[in-house]
C-alpha cells in the first residue's frame, strides 16, 4: 500500500495488445511501428473499479431532493423507494432499451480513465428481471473494450410482495439455478446489512451459490456492524465492501485470508455516512481497494479519479496507498489483478497517458482538471470524445 515503482524518462513496449517490456531511454527500441510521445506526462495503469451498479433504468433525482429535506437511506427505502423503485422502474423497461442506457455510462467511464469494471444485477427481484440485467451485462462484456464481470446481486432487497423468507428461497431454487445454467455471473453478491438481509440469510444463499461454482463477493457494513464481514470470510469472498461501520473486530476478521476490504467513498460522500477507516485497515498490514458504487441513488458518479481524491481528502490516504487501492487492489478485488492493475510484462495494455504533471499527488490534488491525454485499452487508443 506504500509503495509504487516509479522509473523517470522512460520508454513501454506494446505488442498484441500487452505489455511487452519497458525501461529508461538508452535502452528504447528504434524498430517500433509507431510511437507516442508522453509531453511530460506520467503513465499508469488504468483504474479498475471493483463495485458498480450502473445497469440501472431512468432516475432517482426525486430521492436526492428527499435526502436534502432530511430523510435518510434507510426512509426512503421503508417509503418503497431506493431499490424498489429502481426495480419498478427496471422492469417496465426493454433490455434493448436497458443496454443503451447502460452503455452510456460505460462509456462514460471509459473517458474517465476505467478500464475494468464490475457491474451487479440487483434492481431486478424478479426472475426475469434478474436475467434481464445479466444479459445487458454480457451483452456490454462483448462490446465494451473495457474488462466486465458481471456479479448476481438478487439479494439486493426483498422483492414487493414477499415476504424476506420467500424471496431467500426464490433466489436459491429458481433465480441462482437459471443463472449459472446461463453461465451469466461471475460472482454472488448480498447485501448483509441492518433492514436488507441477514447472516443467516447470507450464509445460506452463499453455501447454495458454493454448488455452483460461483464465488461471494459481499456488501456489508454499510449501515450497521452486521456481521457481513465474518460472513464473508467464512465464505471465502473475493471481497467484502462498503465498511462504512466497522470495529477492530472486522479488522481481525480479515487477517491472514485472501478477502479484498472494499471502501466506497462515493458513497459516504453522497448518503453523509462515515468513511471507512482505510488507515486502521492498513496498519494492520491489510490491502485496501477503492471501488465507486456508482448506481443511481447512492452515489451516482464513477469516477474514480474523484474516488482517488476522497481516498486522501476524506480518508488521508497517502496519493500512494489511494493509487494502488484503485488499480492493482482493486483489480484484485474484481478478479483480474493477473491481467491488469500495473504496468508488468505480460498484463494487458490497459494504459492511462497523462497531460504533463510533475507527480502523482497532482492527480487527486486537482480532483477537476482534466488530465488524461491518452487511454489506452488493449493496446488501442480510446476516441476521449466518444
Amino acid at each position: 500500500m506504500n509503495q509504487t515503482g516509479t522509473l523517470d524518462h522512460a520508454w513501454l513496449l506494446i505488442d498484441d495488445q500487452h505489455i511487452s517490456a519497458f525501461g529508461s531511454m538508452p535502452s528504447m527500441p528504434t524498430d517500433a511501428d509507431a510511437y507516442i510521445d508522453a509531453e511530460e506526462g506520467l503513465v499508469i495503469p488504468s483504474f479498475a473499479d471493483s463495485h458498480t451498479h450502473l445497469v440501472y433504468t431512468g432516475s432517482r433525482d426525486g430521492e436526492f431532493l428527499d435526502k436534502i429535506n432530511g430523510l435518510s437511506y434507510e426512509q426512503i427505502a421503508e417509503r418503497g423507494g431506493g431499490i424498489l423503485n429502481s426495480a419498478d422502474l427496471l422492469h417496465n423497461t426493454t433490455e434493448d432499451q436497458l443496454y443503451e442506457q447502460s452503455m452510456t455510462r460505460v462509456k462514460e467511464l471509459l473517458r474517465k480513465g476505467t478500464g475494468a469494471i464490475e457491474i451487479k444485477s440487483g434492481y431486478g427481484l424478479r426472475t426475469k428481471d434478474e436475467l434481464k440485467m445479466l444479459r445487458v451485462i454480457k451483452r456490454i462484456r462483448h462490446s465494451s473494450p473495457a474488462i466486465i464481470k458481471a456479479t448476481f446481486l438478487g439479494a439486493h432487497a426483498v422483492a414487493r410482495g414477499m415476504t424476506k423468507e420467500e424471496y431467500v428461497r426464490l433466489i436459491i431454487n429458481e433465480m441462482l439455478p437459471k443463472v449459472a445454467q446461463e453461465q451469466l455471473a461471475d460472482f454472488v453478491d448480498v447485501f448483509c446489512d441492518k433492514g436488507f438481509f441477514t447472516v443467516d440469510d447470507t450464509d445460506s444463499i452463499l453455501s447454495a451459490a458454493r454448488q455452483y461454482g460461483i464465488r461471494p463477493k459481499i456488501h456489508a457494513n454499510e449501515l450497521a456492524v452486521s456481521g457481513g464481514v465474518q460472513a464473508g470470510v467464512r465464505h471465502q469472498a473475493l471481497s467484502v465492501d462498503h465498511l462504512e461501520q466497522t470495529t477492530d473486530i472486522e479488522i481481525q476478521a480479515l487477517q491472514a485470508t485472501d478477502t479484498m476490504p472494499t471502501m466506497l467513498p462515493g458513497s459516504s460522500f453522497f448518503l453523509g455516512l462515515p468513511y471507512g477507516r482505510a488507515k486502521e485497515f492498513i496498519k494492520a498490514g491489510l490491502g485496501v481497494a477503492l471501488a465507486s458504487d456508482y448506481n443511481p441513488g447512492s452515489s451516482p458518479s464513477g469516477d474514480m479519479r474523484f474516488v482517488m481524491a476522497l481516498g486522501c481528502i476524506q480518508m488521508r490516504l497517502t496519493p500512494v496507498q489511494a493509487f494502488n487501492a484503485v488499480t492493482l487492489n482493486s483489480a484484485y478485488a474484481m478478479g483480474v489483478s493477473r491481467q491488469v492493475g500495473s504496468i508488468t510484462v505480460g498484463k494487458i495494455a490497459n494504459l492511462i497517458i497523462t497531460q504533463p504533471m510533475t507527480s502523482l499527488t497532482m492527480i487527486p490534488y486537482q480532483y477537476q482538471t482534466p488530465f488524461i491525454r491518452y487511454h489506452i485499452l488493449a493496446g488501442q487508443m480510446l476516441p476521449l470524445e466518444q
